[in-house]
């Protein structure tokens, strides 16, 4: 892998102190900066990748409400009277032991 040099504009103090704080680190500022980078890199490729499935899956949704595949609220008032019920008696196993 090639290399390149990157430089940019910093204050002073800013500079020293994060210097200083590398040094604390056995590590120097560059290598901080690289890790940055690739962090940085690497948190937006996620979030990308986040963002296409998230995008994925409310088409998906829509798609499916525009097919007519759709629950209704009874239905859905149903399942969560099922889990509710469901979770009481989990709960009340863990009590009575």
């Amino acid at each position: 892998m090639s290399e390149a040099t990157f430089t940019f504009r910093v204050e002073e103090t800013l500079k020293a102190e994060f210097s200083n704080a590398a040094k604390a680190n056995d590590r120097t500022g560059a290598q901080l900066l690289r890790d940055f980078m690739r962090d940085f890199v690497q948190r937006q490729q996620d979030a990308a990748e986040h963002d296409t499935w998230f995008r994925r899956q409310v088409q998906a949704g829509l798609d499916a409400a525009n097919a007519g595949d759709l629950v209704s609220a009874e239905e859905i008032e149903a399942e969560a009277a099922a889990w509710r019920a469901e979770t009481r008696r989990g709960l009340t196993r863990t009590r009575k032991s």
